[in-house]
């Protein structure tokens, strides 16, 4: 049941030479040969099973063909879990970061291999939950990402990761420039969402926080041993500070229902619609719960969650589209932005809708 890496994509692999003398020299107490393999899942960062005798690590590097500096910044995503790490332990321990070019041409970064259960899609063959463990599953996800946002960020150290003043502007603005740049001839042109989520903006949070910002469940580590235990969280590339609202808005766009659209089934990405599991709705009024905080506006921030979501496939097809990379699971990805198109869309008309009839 543990996620297990894989032979390396072709196209995809590493000069075992160099990294090889790099780790060793960087790196206390290794010894015996090197191998490599690759974790296959995930669009985004590559991320490597690094084996050095009996040492097992993580390696994570950009993609090959990436031109999204900012989504892609190893440095930044070392330092976040270096601060973070003493004040939440589900971090993994970061070991070494470099930005020589010379030992595969961009920088990268090892950590600790946190080896535990990670659900993709489907339960793994050989794990099942009741409709009350997977209902205590969901409470335990959602208690971590609670958790995480009560960190005291300036006490923490981690006041460089940006300034919460104007961050949902910042958001909207950023992601619908992203998008316009991504936009293939394929791909809807979102303006109504765009314009919707510009008009309707909140105003800034008078408590922001930590955002993980792509917080999970195929970014969650559970025990081997205990599969309801939360041991690791992973992929911190995109973390920063500002709107805990976004960030449950972010994590909710994946968060497809078992009574969900069929189109919304067929990008599901993770086993949200087991039953027994919290609905969407059912999440959003447990964290206002925990937290004191206001979700009267959630449909506002799971509409940006869904529109978010459709700029990061629309920036990995794109890639596809013109070649820069030959991984054939990308291809599909443009469905997925139509799918997601639709749905951000029935937030929109929904709330028009409400608002004219007042």
């Amino acid at each position: 049941m543990k996620d297990t890496a894989q032979a390396i994509r072709d196209g995809e692999g590493l000069d075992e030479g160099k990294l090889y003398d790099c780790l060793v020299a960087n790196i206390p107490g290794l010894s015996g040969p090197l191998t490599l393999t690759q974790f296959p899942s995930g669009f985004s960062n590559l991320t490597y099973l690094v084996r050095v005798g009996e040492t097992e690590m993580v390696l994570r590097r950009p993609p090959f063909g990436a031109r999204i500096k900012s989504a892609h910044d190893m440095g930044r995503e070392y330092r976040i879990l270096s601060a973070l790490r003493p004040h939440f332990p589900y971090c993994p321990e970061p070991l070494y970061y470099t930005e020589d070019p010379e030992v595969m041409g961009c920088p990268f970064y090892v950590m600790e291999r946190m080896e535990g259960i990670i659900l993709r899609k489907d339960l793994p063959a050989g794990l099942a939950y009741t409709p009350a463990q997977a209902k205590g599953l969901c409470e335990r996800v959602l208690d971590v990402q609670v958790a995480l946002h009560g960190i005291d960020v300036e006490e923490a150290g981690l006041d460089f990761l940006g300034k919460p003043e104007g961050y949902v502007r910042r958001q909207v603005e950023g992601w619908s420039r992203r998008y316009r740049n991504a936009r293939t001839d394929d791909a809807p042109d979102f303006e109504a969402v765009m314009e919707w989520l510009a008009d309707h903006m909140p105003e800034d949070t008078p408590q922001p926080t930590i955002v993980h910002n792509d917080y999970k469940l195929d970014n969650i580590v559970l025990s081997e041993v205990d599969p309801m235990a939360i041991i690791g969280v992973l992929d911190w590339e995109m973390a920063t500070y500002g709107d805990p609202l976004m960030d449950l808005g972010n994590s909710l766009a994946y968060w497809v229902e078992k009574d969900d659209p069929e189109e919304m089934q067929m990008i599901r990405l993770m086993p949200t619609n087991m039953d027994g599991a919290l609905s969407r709705s059912e999440m959003v009024a447990r964290y206002g719960r925990l937290t004191g905080r206001d979700v009267s506006r959630f449909d506002y921030y799971h509409c940006f969650g869904l529109f978010r979501l459709a700029v990061i496939a629309q920036q990995i097809y794109q890639r596809y589209h013109k070649g820069l990379t030959r991984d054939k699971r990308f291809a599909m990805l443009i469905f997925a932005v139509q799918i997601l198109e639709r749905a951000a869309l029935s937030y929109v008309l929904n709330r028009k809708s409400m608002d004219h009839g007042r």
